[in-house]
């Protein structure tokens, strides 16, 4: 009987603590289980596993082979195998592009590094696939020597074009000069007044096509370094007069396609109407027979193999001849206006005719959208065309004429270079509400901690121990914490989401010009919640680390008092550090992204801080302004930890007494209230970074268990585990025995009165009473100082 009077509100407490334990695991293994049904009954794809081959990708029903493949499975070979010539070696060339040798020119020549040779691969009208001849270059002739030969073109335009070619077939090696240089190049190879071979401007029409592989980056500084801003819009212009003049020919390269029709005169038709179709293929180039050109049709009709399709309809008395160019991309039309984030191709197609004046003429239009349905989602688009005076896109003259769920449609009262310019809302997958094991953790969390923030304030007196400021500061801040994260790190803007889910049509009202091609519903409250959680996180951690010191200073240096105005110090860093690490972040990310700012600082899916997926994580604001400093701080923290519990805790004193010895049971109470206020669980974090799935998902759990806790931890440890809280409680006991004489009690608290009985039994054994003492800071701190007093007095 006396054993279980001793033993009540400690086995109480197990009780209450191993409930808890088990409902949160028990939670989060039904969880997981659920998880795993869910992905079950989705992993069932409509395409086997392996059913691209060589690399290819499955996307928007279809298989998207890389350059050397094509085919319904990505099985057809697409290009010339590895061969030499003479000394000359290349590897395997994709069809329709030029190979660059192996070998290059030597360090002392001014193409140092640069192919010496290149080699077409070609494919023949029977569909056959065969290299052509090698041409060689000069090692010695560079873009801009070639630049300064432009007056010579008319005598050596074939020489010109093919060095030009031959230096632009290794686009990682084209510098901004290069692309400027290059450019003036071929726009004079298509001046019809240079007299150009006709074999140069298909060359040069190669050239063009090579140049459009460079990097986006490279064309933005060379539009931004040309001194007459000409320098695209002449070759542009060029190629438009060069489709018109050009007979009945059809020039297709991966990246740009020629088509030129001429009408005879003896048609009996007053009108010409003319549709040009890029069919898509199996890859992200064009191929020969990807273009079709036709003649008398009277309207457009996109199948499921068209692109991009164009009607042009004009009048036979002002035109004799048509052509139509597609680039697969805009580089070449650098928009001051229009802002592009997205990686998604924009094809350009020039529609026009041989009449400088084209009143009457006419074009109807439709694209196809290319961009990953997964990820976002089509808002709004625009039908606009390459103004060659203002050198940027324009409205005037288009408007919309539709759209369906495949196509978009436009028509314009004029030819020139026409484009649709999109805008797309990300596709965020916002997560559900918070899971019951974090809401179970979290809910738990906050009323510990409010608890131990009032038995702290309520008992400082009565306890007289110096922990309390640190204590209440970790708690307050915890507390915040806590209550952000539960109220306020999921996105509002899901449930717009939600609300829009059913119109995924794009806007097809005014053709009205866009400033860019991705659409943010701002949300400044979630940018709030989010610094706020990134202050009130930080906060918790600096008040763990000035735990740590204030331990450190009170166990380790126990017969040297506290630094003058330690607490005033410790506040000042505690409270006001983390406020300047999220000022300067939020500074630096505002200044440089200006009206884009929000979505640089916190992800749109959670209200938290956001990982930069162009850059990787080393420009994120959640490694540099969280990452690091947390890091800094757990170190810190682990250090003195492993010193107190080495030197204080475990440490065996032979000069303190036999009552005084602190025994296994409180120490390891100690290690693990030491252990909590420190945030050591918080290590669990990086484990949380491991790629494999299983042990990521299994880390992921024990984080959310130790750290959801972590105020309930601190609650138990630091509260219900001290001397006054227990005493208080057995007064609470105590006066309800007593009343239960006078008080009648209703059957649904019997369960009460059972203990209220257990409690007057219990208590007839006062000399077990200690055993209800357990070990709290102020003990450790206390138990020191014994110690460090007997050495004193043995050594007098």
């Amino acid at each position: 009987m006396a054993s279980c009077r001793a033993c009540d509100l400690r086995v109480l407490t197990a009780v209450v603590c191993g409930l808890l334990t088990t409902i949160v695991l028990g939670l989060g293994i039904w969880m997981t289980v659920l998880k795993i049904q869910r992905e079950l009954s989705t992993s069932s794809p409509s395409i086997p596993v392996g059913f691209c081959r060589n690399g290819g990708t499955w996307e928007n029903g279809r298989c998207i082979c890389p350059e050397l493949w094509k085919g319904r499975r990505c099985t057809i070979a697409n290009f010339c195998e590895k061969s030499t010539y003479e000394n000359l070696t290349f590897d395997k060339i994709p069809v329709g592009k030029y190979g660059s040798s192996q070998q290059r020119c030597d360090k002392d020549t001014l193409n140092a590094g640069n192919p010496i040779a290149t080699r077409l691969c070609n494919i023949t009208i029977y569909g056959e696939i065969e290299l052509q001849n090698v041409t060689i270059g000069n090692c010695n002739v560079t873009l801009e020597t070639l630049e300064k030969q432009i007056v010579n073109i008319s005598t050596q335009s074939l020489s010109i074009s093919t060095e030009a070619q031959i230096l632009t077939s290794d686009v990682n090696r084209v510098t901004p000069e290069g692309i400027i240089s290059a450019t003036r190049v071929v726009g004079q190879i298509f001046n019809s007044s240079r007299n150009a071979l006709p074999e140069a401007k298909v060359i040069a029409v190669t050239t063009v096509s090579q140049l459009l592989d460079a990097r986006e980056q490279v064309f933005q500084e060379a539009a931004a370094t040309a001194s007459d801003n000409d320098t695209f819009t002449t070759l542009i212009k060029q190629m438009e007069i060069y489709s018109t003049s050009s007979g009945n020919m059809s020039v297709v390269k991966p990246n740009v396609a020629v088509e030129s029709m001429a009408f005879s005169s003896e048609s009996t038709m007053e009108s010409l109407n003319v549709r040009f179709s890029v069919k898509k293929g199996t890859s992200d180039y064009l191929l020969p027979g990807s273009t079709v050109v036709e003649r008398d049709v009277d309207k457009l009709n996109p199948d499921r193999e068209t692109e991009l399709q164009i009607l042009l309809s004009t009048s036979k008395s002002n035109t004799t001849a048509c052509g139509f160019v597609v680039y697969q991309n805009n580089k070449l039309f650098q928009s001051k206006s229009f802002k592009a984030k997205s990686n998604f191709s924009q094809k350009v197609i020039s529609s026009s005719t041989d009449k400088n004046n084209s009143q009457g003429a006419s074009v109807d239009i439709v694209f196809k959208p290319k961009y990953d349905l997964k990820e976002f989602q089509l808002h709004s688009y625009a039908c606009v065309y390459w103004n060659l005076l203002t050198k940027d896109w324009d409205t005037d003259g288009c408007h919309k004429n539709g759209s369906t769920d495949e196509f978009l449609y436009c028509h314009c009262n004029h030819t020139t270079n026409f484009a649709v310019l999109m805008s797309f809302k990300k596709n965020y997958k916002y997560p559900e509400s918070l899971n019951v094991l974090s809401s179970v953790g979290c809910a738990l969390s906050i009323t510990g901690l409010a608890l131990t923030i009032i038995f702290q304030i309520v008992t400082r007196n009565v306890r007289k121990t110096s922990v309390t400021w640190v204590l209440v500061s970790l708690c307050t801040s915890m507390l915040i914490f806590n209550l952000l994260f539960v109220f306020g790190i999921e996105n509002s803007n899901k449930n717009l989401k939600k609300s829009d889910s059913s119109t995924n049509k794009p806007d097809s009202g005014r053709n009205e010009m866009l400033m860019q091609d991705t659409v943010d519903i701002q949300n400044p409250t979630c940018t709030v919640v989010a610094a706020l959680l990134h202050y009130f996180l930080l906060v918790t951690f600096t008040w763990t680390g000035l735990s740590a010191a204030q331990l450190y200073f009170l166990l380790i240096r126990t017969m040297k008092p506290l630094p003058q105005h330690f607490i005033l110090f410790i506040s000042l860093i505690g409270w006001g550090v983390p406020a300047v690490v999220v000022v300067v972040t939020v500074g630096i990310i505002f200044s440089q992204n200006d009206s884009q700012w929000e979505l640089v600082y916190r992800q749109e899916e959670i209200c938290w801080l956001a990982v930069s997926e162009k850059n990787g994580h080393i420009t994120s604001p959640l490694l540099w302004s969280f990452m690091i400093p947390i890091t800094i701080i757990l170190i810190n923290n682990i250090v003195i930890f492993i010193i107190i519990i080495v030197k204080v805790i475990w440490n065996t004193n032979q000069n303190l007494t036999s009552t005084k010895k602190v025994s296994f049971l409180k120490k390891i109470l100690s290690t693990l209230s030491i252990t909590v206020v420190f945030g050591v669980t918080w290590i669990l974090a990086y484990f949380m970074l491991i790629g494999n799935d299983d042990i990521r998902l299994i880390f992921n759990y024990m984080f959310c268990l130790f750290n959801t806790t972590q105020g309930l931890q601190i609650f138990i440890l630091y509260t219900v585990k001290t001397k006054i809280f227990q005493r208080e409680a057995s007064k609470v006991l105590k006066s309800l025995s007593q009343s239960k004489g006078r008080v009648r009690l209703p059957p649904s608290v019997a369960c009460l009165r059972l203990r209220v009985r257990m409690y007057n039994m219990l208590r007839s054994f006062p000399a077990l009473s200690e055993r209800f003492r357990l070990l709290e800071p102020s003990v450790i701190v206390e138990e020191t100082t014994f110690s460090e007093s007997d050495q004193a007095d043995s050594s007098v």
